[in-house]
């Protein structure tokens, strides 16, 4: 009984170290898990705002380019023309006037006005209201300014008239005799700014100074996104940029700089947290920001940690019952009955694959007999249709001959022996055709004896010449010095080259140009090296690796067993050569058969 309330006991106290562990890990996993969702879905928002950003400032600059050419058509009009010329004229300026104020009607502008060469309005599209333009004093605004000196200018300001804020685009009227004035349009961008607060996006844009005039937050008008450069103030306060708006004194919305912004971490602004990105606007030097909550982020981030402190509590809770299983499962194992047994079957099993392997070797080796006497057969049921044509010619020139030699032998004609010396040429060559394949077609029994090689390779071109003469192939054997003999079977060392030439055959039989099948042999050192090469389509570097592997073949048309090149294998080996291949695709293939001397092969058997 003490016993087994030790076992509890400690069973217990290794339960609940498992749990504080399992408990310790969730609390970890759970902290990782949260913080990379947290990065993650800043990274996303910071994606998203840049998006929002481009299509934003595409929005900004498609309104304003609706205005931008306004100015330049406007100053074209011969009734701005005369107003320039002729502004003490009270008709000629009130026909300007209500040109002006059907242009803006139709074009949408906020306002059109001309002002002369001092920077005193003209005419203006508000000629009949109480805060018309006419006879106002423009010259400090730099649109007036740029205009004079360069033809064009820009600024955004409120207006000291109205008090509207508003986009003025302005361009020089050159006139002959050296009149000169300018045409400014009023584009209102109120309306983004509406858009912005309507959908409740924080949305905002800066001038060059930093200072935004625009915004869909109504806190953040005319606040600073950072603090102000020294001399921003006066030069606002020169161009009257923001008349009417409190500016000095005002706190910058981002203390810190715009470190944050880059990096793409949240702010503080006005008690909120947010994800301010911008993006800069030429050629004003503006900047569009735009910002977002991150209490998504936060919500997805708490309940990434909650749920990765689940899975892994569960996680944690399976392997311990996992662990407990296999405890068990060893503490079974470990019967000493069970172990004799299986060890005792693991040697029967042993042995039993030892026997089948052997058993498979042997017919292994008798399977490649046969395979090689099949494979033999097959290359003749290639060339039987060859071989017909090739005794069918014959015996028909030979009736043909031998029956003008009946004719002919009662005259005794000189002709007559001719044509019976060219029958008798035909039969020879039929008989010569028949005992090279009724010699191929014998099967071997496996003997060695001195091979003459050129003997061999002569008599393999000639069973496959009449194939390559059908195909047009150029078919030749070059010998480099006399004739070396080899040991061997003269049967299976014709079979060789005879698959290997018709290999080469059947690589150059897709070719356009004219095939080429060459055969050299020349003695090297204590071997003799036969190549054979065509210029066919070659192999690439996978097929050339597979060459010899039983049952592999490149041949699209299903010819053959694919059993030849491995079988040619084999018998080289037998007889202690090589056989190797080189190909280059679209540029041919050469195999070389290396042979060892008849007579250095008895030096090494003898040593």
């Amino acid at each position: 009984m003490g016993g087994a309330t030790l076992i509890r006991a400690m069973t217990r106290i290794l339960q609940t170290r498992s749990l504080i562990f399992v408990l310790c890990l969730a609390l970890v996993v759970a902290a990782a898990g949260g913080f990379a969702a947290y990065r993650v879905a800043l990274s996303r928002s910071a994606v998203t705002l840049d998006q929002s950003l481009i299509l934003t400032r595409r929005a900004i600059e498609t309104e304003i380019d609706r205005f931008r050419y306004l100015p330049q058509v406007t100053a074209q009009d011969m009734r701005i023309r005369r107003a320039i010329a002729e502004p003490s004229s009270a008709d000629v300026v009130a026909t300007a006037n209500r040109y002006l104020e059907t242009l803006a009607d139709v074009s949408g502008a906020d306002q059109l006005y001309l002002l002369g060469r001092s920077g005193t309005a003209i005419a203006a599209s508000n000629w009949n209201s109480p805060k018309s333009f006419v006879g106002i004093d423009y010259s400090f605004r730099p649109y007036f300014r740029d205009a004079i000196a360069q033809g064009a200018g820009r600024f955004y300001g409120i207006g000291i008239t109205t008090g509207q804020p508003g986009y003025f685009l302005s361009s020089r009227v050159d006139l002959a005799g050296g009149q000169r004035a300018v045409i400014v349009v009023k584009i209102d961008l109120a309306p983004l700014q509406h858009a912005w607060r309507t959908a409740a996006v924080d949305t905002a844009i800066a001038d060059s100074d930093g200072i935004i005039f625009l915004s869909g937050q109504p806190a953040w008008l005319y606040q600073p996104l950072f603090a102000l450069e020294p001399g921003a103030l006066d030069h606002i306060a020169a161009t009257r940029r923001y008349e009417g708006a409190s500016i000095v004194g005002a706190t910058p919305l981002l203390p810190a700089g715009n470190a944050a912004m880059q990096r793409a971490e949240p702010v503080e602004v006005a008690g909120r947290s947010l994800l301010m990105r911008r993006l800069p606007m030429e050629p004003d030097g503006w900047q569009v920001v735009m910002a977002a909550s991150v209490a998504g982020a936060w919500r997805t981030a708490l309940a990434t940690a909650t749920i990765s402190a689940l899975a892994t509590i569960a996680a944690g809770l399976l392997v311990q019952t996992s662990l407990q299983r296999r405890r068990l499962v060893r503490m079974r194992l470990q019967q000493s009955r069970l172990l004799e047994q299986q060890v005792e079957r693991r040697t029967r099993e042993l042995a039993d694959e030892i026997e089948t392997r052997i058993a498979a070797e042997s017919e292994l080796r008798a399977a490649q007999e046969a395979l090689i006497h099949s494979e033999k057969m097959v290359a003749l049921g290639r060339m039987s249709t060859a071989i017909v044509h090739e005794i069918s010619q014959p015996l028909a020139a030979m009736e043909a001959t031998l029956a003008a030699a009946v004719i002919g032998i009662r005259k005794t004609d000189p002709a007559t022996t001719k044509r019976i010396d060219t029958a008798r040429g035909h039969i020879r060559r039929m008989l010569r055709t028949i005992k090279h394949l009724k010699s191929f077609g014998r099967k071997e029994t496996g003997a060695l004896s001195r091979v003459d090689m050129d003997f061999a390779v002569d008599n393999a071109i000639e069973l496959v010449r009449h194939r390559a003469d059908d195909m047009g192939v150029a078919l030749t054997f070059a010998r480099d010095g006399a004739a070396p003999v080899v040991i061997g079977g003269q049967v299976r060392l014709e079979q060789v080259l005879v698959n290997l030439l018709l290999n080469a055959l059947d690589a150059v039989a897709l070719n356009i140009t004219p095939g080429v099948v060459q055969v050299s042999r020349k003695v090297t050192g204590d071997s003799v090296i036969v190549q054979v090469t065509d210029n066919g389509v070659g192999m690439d570097a996978v097929a050339l690796t597979k060459v010899g592997e039983p049952f592999y073949s490149d041949k699209s048309s299903g010819d053959g067993l694919g059993l030849g090149l491995s079988i040619c294998q084999t018998i080289v080996e037998d007889v202690k050569g090589t056989l190797h291949f080189e190909s280059t695709p679209g540029a041919g293939t050469s195999a070389y058969v290396t042979l060892p001397l008849a007579d250095a092969d008895a030096k090494a058997t003898a040593a």
